[in-house]
């Protein structure tokens, strides 16, 4: 059986509801590009809102980190990947789920218990040492040489402050070596496999921490290194996770793994990350932008290393690919079958505009290095900035010509470019719970007043088609085939400040997400919401499917001003605005 199936029938025996993966890209979380835990759907829940599915949950999610972007080529770095997880909302905690962990690892998966070590939170002057996990541990079997006490490691809080607590960690031994009596988490051979979180404890802006009323469990597994662990691989790109798609890639290019497994590695993870974006419920494009600058600089790696491997870019091998890749995940997500043909679309047109892109790099490699043996830092950086050339393109053209680069002044423009990205973007990887804010609360009300204005002054067939929320603005997308006039956009304004004015409730309840349909209830990707949901109404204003948060009452959000109306794409229009 499929690990998935195994985790997720394991816990629904005891006693989880299974909710569905979320999109790829978070609806209304303007902290982070894309979901890149397991946990960041549920930070509300995490909160202490009520779950419509109860307090035990299981999933499989989609995440996508790129911050290891560049580390992918090796045997275990992924930009997509699948994380397993169960929660316990106030439910359950260390005395049931150790041993659960315990028993998963050891009967269903078969793992034997000398190639297992933990560590557990070794304690500090705030939080002390978590006896309690070390003695489950003990009881289960795991020798007192194989749980390492550790601090920095075995902590975790979303930011500065707020739900925090100590976890345990299982490690598995990867390796063919003699295992060590003794655990050490240094030792690279010791491979994390899953983690479980005990949040317990609240700290607050002076530093104190505080016990948490409602203690939670947020646990954690990586689906591509398990598979690998338990098939025998030490390298994670010859398990069943990935062979078809590495076999297509080595029948293509006529060329064996072994020796070329950097750019096969890279093609084949590349493309699957694309494939998930390009087939998420919010119609990300290539573009030079937030997630459709990252989608384009994936597809356009996959392709700079297929031409290395010799591919016929001309051919369809990008197709061939990702059709396997929506093969093999089709039975999971139902947005891969729906959005096939989109998938497909998206990435010959990238495949083409990049060709030309390429073949004016080339051009321009032969110009500047037609009267010169070097190519200075900044030459190499522009070839990479401007015609997506990485380093080792520019060094293997070089070689060629032996022409000399100036690696060092290349890597100091690269780091410059960088620390401008990172500066300019900060607040876009914070995720965890830190989001949320009181404004940010507002203005995720406020979209709803909008939907509703917008349906009365444009007309019945508005939808809503996505919203980002900042804590200084909020921006609606929204279906409409035409320009708003200035009379549409002060009725929709108008009519919004009147329904703050008058002070309406706001009320939350659970119910069947048919019942919710039938009742009239809207919603945007009615396809991710589970069978049972939370719907929000204002009055008899607005009801919509949402996760929330809202605030409580319509007076709370302020005044409301439309600040800009424009296109966002072909039959969609932007609105930007504030509360003041």
């Amino acid at each position: 059986m499929n690990l998935k199936d195994l985790y997720i029938n394991y816990f629904i025996e005891r006693g989880h509801k299974q909710i569905p993966s979320a999109p790829v890209v978070p609806e209304n979380d303007p902290s982070v590009l894309f979901n890149t835990a397991g946990m960041q759907p549920l930070i509300p829940y995490l909160m202490g809102q009520p779950h419509p599915y109860g307090t035990r949950l299981c999933d499989y999610q989609k995440c996508i980190r790129t911050n290891d972007l560049e580390e992918v080529g090796d045997s275990f770095h992924h930009t997509f990947f699948e994380m397993l997880g169960n929660w316990s909302l106030g439910d359950y905690f260390k005395d049931e789920m150790i041993p659960w962990s315990f028993e998963f690892l050891t009967k269903e998966l078969n793992i034997p218990v000398e190639r297992l070590a933990v560590t557990v939170y070794g304690g500090s002057d705030l939080i002390p040492f978590d006896d309690v996990s070390y003695n489950k541990w003990l009881s289960l079997g795991i020798p007192k040489e194989r749980i390492a006490r550790t601090v920095d490691d075995n902590f975790w809080i979303a930011g500065e402050t707020g739900p925090c607590g100590t976890d345990t960690e299982m490690f598995y031994w990867r390796s063919n070596d003699p295992i060590p009596k003794e655990f050490d988490p240094e030792d690279s051979r010791w491979v994390e496999i899953w983690n479980d979180v005990f949040m317990e404890f609240e700290k607050k802006a002076d530093g104190t921490v505080i016990e948490l009323p409602k203690k939670n469990v947020d646990t954690g597994m990586g689906v591509e290194r398990t598979t690998a662990i338990l098939e025998g691989v030490n390298d994670n790109y010859l398990s069943s996770v990935w062979k078809d798609i590495i076999d297509i890639i080595v029948r293509i290019s006529g060329k064996e793994y072994e020796g070329n497994e950097r750019s096969m590695r890279i093609i084949a993870d590349h493309l699957r990350t694309s494939v998930f974006i390009l087939a998420d419920p919010a119609g990300i494009k290539p573009k030079n932008t937030d997630q459709g600058y990252i989608l384009r600089r994936l597809i356009r790696r996959a392709i700079r290393h297929a031409k290395t491997l010799e591919i016929d870019i001309n051919s369809n091998w990008e197709e061939e690919i990702a059709n396997a890749i929506m093969n093999q995940y089709s039975k999971y997500y139902n947005e891969i079958n729906e959005n096939r043909n989109i998938v497909i679309e998206e990435l010959k047109n990238e495949k083409t505009r990049f060709g030309k892109t390429l073949e004016k790099g080339l051009r321009m490699f032969e110009k500047v290095t037609k009267n010169s043996k070097k190519i200075d830092g900044e030459t190499a950086f522009h070839l990479f900035d401007t015609f997506g050339f990485p380093l080792e393109l520019t060094l293997e053209l070089a070689e060629e010509q032996n022409i000399e680069v100036d690696v060092e002044g290349y890597k100091q423009k690269f780091m410059e470019h960088q620390e401008k990205s990172r500066t300019a973007s900060e607040g876009k990887f914070k995720g965890g719970l830190a989001g949320n804010s009181e404004i940010e609360t507002k203005y995720h009300t406020a979209t709803h007043l909008l939907n509703a204005a917008l349906k009365i002054v444009v007309g019945p067939d508005v939808h809503q088609k996505g919203s980002n929320i900042t804590d200084e603005r909020m921006r609606f997308d929204f279906s409409c085939d035409h320009k708003l006039t200035d009379e549409e956009k002060k009725q929709a304004e108008d009519l919004v400040n009147k329904w703050i004015e008058e002070g309406i409730d706001v009320t939350v309840e659970e119910m069947d997400k048919q019942e919710a349909i039938n009742s009239g209830a809207e919603c945007m990707f009615i396809e991710k919401y589970p069978d049972r949901v939370t719907v929000y109404s204002i009055g008899n204003i607005s009801k919509e499917l949402c996760g929330g948060p809202h605030v409580k009452n319509t007076k709370e959000l302020g005044h409301f001003h439309i600040k800009k109306e424009e296109s966002s794409s072909a039959g969609v229009r932007r609105i930007k605005a504030i509360l003041d």
